[in-house]
Parts: structure tokens; sequence; C-alpha cells
């Protein structure tokens, strides 16, 4: 599964991990990560984060 950073902060949403303390299971791809849902770091929306480079 590809990983996501967060553009504001550096924040990486690897989804092996999810965001388990904001509800996020483990293996849930950043796609299907509710519009609701926010860096856990800064606070800056989904649309803030762009995928990581290989």
């Amino acid at each position: 599964m590809e990983k996501y950073i967060c553009t504001i902060c550096g924040y990486e949403y690897d989804p092996e991990q999810g965001d388990p303390e904001n509800n996020i299971e483990p293996g849930t791809a950043f796609e299907d990560i509710p519009e609701s849902w926010f860096c856990p770091v800064c606070g800056a929306t989904k649309d803030e984060f762009e995928l990581e480079e290989s």
C-alpha cells in the first residue's frame, strides 16, 4: 500500500499501521479514510496529503 505525507508537517500515513488513535484500523488504504479525518499531528485536512515518492 502507498504511503502519504502531510504537506504541512511531514507526518507520514502508513496504511499498514493506520491511525488507531483516530479509529483508522491498520490495513486501511489512504483512499478509504473518511474525508472528515485529519492529520493527527497538525490537524491538516486529508486533501493536504500527497503520495510519497518512492
